[in-house]
């Protein structure tokens, strides 16, 4: 079963970056870090966490990204969402069952 996981992206830093990089959108950077903090605090250990494109701003837009941990070669597939706009950018993280093929 995908694990769902919700998150707020917040933090003063953050939100400076936001802006320098447009309103609207998250840069693939700043889903990445997210997405890894999230995982992170929920099993304890940092993922690298790779996002090829930005993401708007916008409730139920959604990126693919690649995840792979420590010295494990193995990747998987993440699926970022907005979840919500309303006050702080709230964002879900899925990642795939399954490995992906090489």
């Amino acid at each position: 079963m995908a694990r769902r996981l919700l998150f707020t992206l917040v933090a003063g830093g953050t939100l400076a970056v936001l802006s320098a990089c447009g309103v609207g959108t998250l840069s693939s950077d700043q889903v990445a870090e997210t997405a890894e903090d999230a995982l992170e605090g929920e099993v304890g250990t940092r993922p690298d966490i790779e996002c090829p494109d930005a993401l708007d701003k916008e409730e139920g837009a959604s990126t693919r990204c690649t995840l792979t941990a420590g010295d494990d070669p193995t990747t998987y597939g993440v699926t970022v969402t907005v979840t919500s706009t309303d006050g702080d950018t709230k964002l879900g993280v899925t990642v795939d069952d399954e490995p992906q093929d090489d």
